[in-house]
């Protein structure tokens, strides 16, 4: 589920023409794959037919080129590409890489580059757009756990079942004494997770600190962004609009 409703391979697979099921979920996946390489080529599409000059679009595309990048090597460490005994610097890296780049920073250098902006300017959305985009993921991965799904919209149980190695669940892991760490190896993958097996597991994460301690990192965050954006020369409809994001982006609930 996404946002409350069934989620693109889901919805693609309940089209499969038969009653096999096993094929219905391969067209469901494979679909969905191919809506994504078309969703890619429509992004190219409406950035060409946009209306921007050359020069304007020169600068752009290496910015555009960087976040897509990024973004596939880190969807790779989420899907746990790398093996590393050290799982919360691979889970910094996949949040850095997957998230931050394309939700914050990457954005708002595409829009500076396309409005004219020099490298000054790149910059400081790098040292403003970066913290807040691994702060709105940290959040994410709190509301993936703790959140609530009727607002939400996505389940509390899909991030335990999968074993998601976020950085919520490495601080965990870090910080848990034996008996806890074996709670989580026994149920953190599970997928046949149920709603008292997440209700321990969530217990575990609140009595080692790490729920605490994401949340610190948010706010530490978002008081990185802040002070960026207190440093920068920007109109002030730009500032306010930034300092709003940096609001939304770490008190959200869904």
């Amino acid at each position: 589920m996404r946002r409350g409703r069934p989620s693109m391979h889901r919805r693609l697979a309940a089209r499969y023409h038969g009653d096999d099921r096993e094929a219905a979920a391969r067209f469901g996946v494979n679909a969905a794959i191919l809506l994504g390489d078309l969703c890619l080529a429509w992004a190219d599409e409406m950035l060409l037919t946009a209306g921007v000059d050359d020069d304007d679009l020169r600068r752009a595309a290496p910015v555009l080129h960087a976040m897509r990048s990024e973004v596939m090597v880190g969807q790779y460490l989420d899907l746990g590409g790398e093996w590393t005994e050290d799982v919360l610097d691979r889970a910094w890296r996949a949040l850095r890489l997957k998230t931050a780049g394309y939700t914050v920073e990457r954005p708002l250098q595409i829009g500076a580059a396309l409005a004219g902006g020099g490298p000054d300017l790149l910059r400081w959305c790098t040292a403003y757009g970066r913290p807040l985009g691994e702060a709105f993921q940290l959040r994410d991965d709190l509301l993936g756990v703790f959140g609530e799904p009727g607002t939400t919209g996505k389940s509390v149980l899909d991030d335990l079942r999968e074993g998601k190695q976020t950085v919520l669940m490495a601080l965990t892991w870090r910080r848990a004494r034996p008996g806890q760490r074996e709670v989580i190896r026994r149920l953190h993958g599970d997928p046949d997770l149920d709603a008292d097996g997440a209700a321990r597991l969530r217990a575990v994460i609140s009595d080692t600190g790490a729920e605490d301690a994401v949340g610190e990192l948010i706010e530490a965050r978002a008081r990185e962004a802040l002070a960026a954006l207190e440093a920068a020369d920007l109109p002030a409809t730009a500032r306010r609009a930034c300092a709003e994001l940096v609001h939304q982006a770490t008190r959200r609930t869904r």
